[in-house]
């Protein structure tokens, strides 16, 4: 995974030999705020040498006015910038205008193209690197269609300098594409098939979702240090027995899995690619594949960072449970983490005014530890209900087996010896309480009550 070390303060920095870029933006109204698409250039190992904003509406030349343009150029030669990434979905027209004006070589960027080169950069699986791809032909296919376009009515190839077109191009894009759902389909097939296997091994699946930077890898080690996956053991070998948790964006790319022991629950515990904002849905769907940890867990912790205003995190909070709530059964637990970065009384205030949204969050400091006991108490809270169960079983060698599979399987609350027999009082998944009936029914003498 490429990325920049991070300074004193914890914030990232731009890596040695990094590229200079202006970054801009254009709102409707208001103020338009380069916070995220600062982070997301010096995530993709651009160095930030420029600002430039402007309120209007949009221009469809140039996405800015002519004017804003021509301060954009100005600024490029007065800080030797060698891209311009611009926070705004730009037309192909409208990207090609703007090159026009700028001076010569400087590239010009816009928000999903700079996503999806830091996911190239990032895409170390197959799987990510599968989704990386599908994403940049989903964000080809329509640029290729509008060539097709101009060109027909211009009746002339190359029409406005975007290049010659051969309708051959938006075949073969189409055919990428669906060669690669097949392929993605045939991975997930197998995801699922490991996802019932460790169900079925006692494993209660729980997915960290959020907004990248809120925290969530950092939590996961939190969570996880007690005890890593065995990485010699065959029932999953896919797992990671790290997760990164540096200052900066998309550290995450693909999913990252730690096993968690709770008081009384074997818990797998899956991190995922954080969330951003303004994504267009075929930018999502592009990475449904690695969403489908998330759809398809026990428990979701939804975590927010607190330490940012209320009007933000509340923005944030709609979004993920419009994109969690649209396939996902399982509860949702929010987790308000960076508690320690809050004043005194701030907290309080912040449940107050999220309580429609958050009604009953969770409170944690990833960093410190606080709440973080609180928090597994709740995750076995909101897990799904385990069965008690009694078994009476014959003393031999097949029945101590059983014993110690319930032991691996569930939590025993009291194991006892009397003459000949041994009573096992515990709670266990619906499915593994009636997967050790079966075996002690197959005891003789057996006795179950």
């Amino acid at each position: 995974m490429s990325g920049g070390a991070g300074n004193a303060d914890g914030e990232a920095e731009a890596p040695t030999g990094s590229r200079r870029a202006v970054v801009a933006k254009r709102v409707d109204s208001g103020e338009a705020d380069l916070a995220e698409i600062s982070q997301l250039a010096a995530a993709a190992g651009y160095e930030v040498a420029g600002e430039l904003t402007q309120t209007r509406t949009e221009d469809a030349a140039f996405m800015f006015g002519e004017g804003k343009v021509a301060e954009l150029r100005d600024l490029v030669r007065r800080t030797d910038a060698e891209a311009v990434i611009v926070d705004n979905d730009v037309g192909p027209y409208q990207t090609f205008n703007i090159g026009g004006v700028l001076p010569e070589g400087v590239e010009v960027v816009d928000r999903f193209t700079l996503i999806l080169e830091i996911f190239g950069q990032r895409a170390n699986t197959r799987k990510a690197q599968l989704q990386v791809e599908l994403a940049e032909l989903r964000y080809e296919l329509p640029r290729a269609e509008a060539k097709a376009s101009l060109a027909k009515r211009d009746e002339r190839p190359g029409f406005m300098g975007l290049g010659e077109y051969d309708e051959s191009v938006e075949r073969d894009i189409k055919r990428q594409i669906s060669e690669i759902r097949d392929e993605l389909e045939s991975i997930a097939e197998k995801e699922e098939a490991r996802r019932e296997q460790r169900r079925d091994s006692g494993f209660e699946l729980v997915a960290l979702a959020g907004y990248t930077n809120a925290g969530k890898s950092t939590l996961m080690r939190r969570l996880a240090d007690e005890l890593a996956v065995d990485e010699n053991d065959d029932r999953h070998r896919d797992l990671d027995t790290t997760a990164e948790s540096q200052d900066m964006l998309f550290t995450t790319l693909g999913t990252t899995t730690r096993r968690a022991e709770m008081e009384k629950r074997d818990v797998l515990l899956t991190d995922t690619v954080g969330f951003i904002s303004d994504l267009p849905h075929w930018l999502v769907e592009s990475f449904e594949s690695t969403l489908d940890s998330v759809y398809r867990a026990d428990l979701v912790l939804l975590v927010v960072d607190a330490s940012e205003p209320v009007a933000e995190m509340r923005e944030k909070l709609v979004t993920s449970h419009d994109t969690l709530y649209e396939r996902n059964e399982a509860p949702v637990v929010t987790v308000f983490n960076k508690v320690d970065r809050l004043a005194p009384g701030e907290l309080a205030e912040k449940r107050a005014a999220l309580s429609g949204v958050a009604p009953d969050p969770i409170a944690v400091s990833a960093k410190t530890g606080a709440g973080v006991a609180e928090l597994r108490d709740r995750v076995e809270d909101e897990l799904p209900d385990w069965e008690r169960e009694r078994l009476v079983l014959p003393v031999s060698d097949d029945a101590m087996s059983l014993v110690s599979w319930v032991h691996d399987h569930g939590y025993v609350a009291e194991e006892t010896y009397a003459g000949d027999q041994v009573t096992v009082e515990f709670e266990a998944k619906p499915s593994i309480v009636a997967r050790a009936r079966a075996k002690a029914a197959e005891l003789a003498p057996a006795e179950s009550a």
